[in-house]
């Protein structure tokens, strides 16, 4: 049960935001919507920055999809690779590294399941997540990698904005639908 109780999956105000919501959502309110939607301000700020966060980027979606669900597996929030673990194989991600990424320090060293780039985001997320500081080698391995400095901008950005996500719906205990 979460800590506190999710607002009504028929909710219908404040219109204007619940509306933005699910049309991000098609139509749904997720659980951790119903949670938000517990401050209406905050909802709205969340709503417009991760619908650019999921949709406005330029940085690859399985690359930005493998930082959220390493970041899930290092913080525990299974709510977060609930959701992810499929985003991930719609943007081309495989089962096997679904399954791989249940244990990410292993990733870091699987050459046949993820590629150099992969390996070098996965650990920028192992550093960033529980430590925050990156090592100037992995920061070069990233950057090398990526050869593109909005792109490594983004996944930073998509690593910290997904640890803040982790971080509200595990001190919530909010649960997958």
């Amino acid at each position: 049960m979460p800590r506190i109780p999710y607002t009504p999956s028929d909710l219908s105000e404040p219109k204007e935001i619940v509306e933005a919501i699910r049309a991000r959502r098609g139509g749904n309110l997720l659980n951790l919507d119903r949670m938000l939607l517990q401050s209406p301000a905050f909802a709205k700020g969340w709503n417009a920055f991760f619908a650019e966060v999921r949709t406005g980027l330029a940085l690859s979606p399985k690359l930005r999809e493998l930082a959220m669900c390493t970041v899930a597996v290092l913080n525990g929030a299974e709510y977060e690779f609930h959701h992810h673990a499929p985003e991930l194989l719609k943007a081309g991600g495989t089962n096997q590294q679904v399954e791989a990424l249940r244990q990410p320090e292993l990733c870091t060293r699987d050459e046949l399941l993820f590629d150099p780039l992969e390996r070098a985001a996965i650990q920028l997320t192992i550093e960033m997540t529980p430590n925050v500081r990156v090592s100037d080698a992995t920061f070069a391995a990233v950057r090398s990698a990526l050869h593109n400095d909005q792109h490594l901008v983004e996944l930073t950005g998509v690593i910290a904005a997904y640890n803040m996500v982790s971080r509200f719906l595990v001190a919530l205990v909010i649960e997958p639908e």
